[in-house]
């Protein structure tokens, strides 16, 4: 697989660094942001294959950003958050989210959701 320019979008530094890391060794390019505000203006200003976007951030949550995101761009969307109700990951998907990953995740579960995302044909 080619590299691919990837947006972590998390306020938890400690899971933003376990995923960069492992992304990173994957062969990816790995872009930060630690609120949704932030990931809407990386995904107006840098061409993304893939955006990680959890649900529970300050300034602008996750779903917001889904929403703004999914108004400008077809990118892949993985939302990844601790909340296990059903209904925030119903409304994930109903957002324009393409996955939705539960944490504590395995790493490995992680890539392969990543690798299958990344193998979708989609617009521009």
């Amino acid at each position: 697989m080619a590299q691919a320019r990837i947006l972590i979008v998390d306020d938890d530094p400690n899971i933003v660094r376990f995923i960069q890391v492992n992304l990173k060794n994957s062969g990816h390019d790995v872009f930060i942001a630690a609120n949704g505000a932030e990931a809407v203006r990386l995904v107006k200003e840098e061409k993304l294959d893939l955006v990680l976007l959890d649900v529970r951030m300050p300034v602008m949550d996750g779903f917001e950003a889904c929403r703004r995101i999914r108004e400008q761009s077809t990118v892949p969307i993985i939302m990844v958050s601790a909340d296990r109700d059903v209904n925030d990951k119903v409304k994930c998907l109903e957002l324009g989210a393409d996955y939705y990953m539960t944490k504590p995740f395995s790493i490995d579960e992680l890539l392969a959701r990543v690798a299958a995302a990344l193998r979708r044909p989609r617009g521009n």
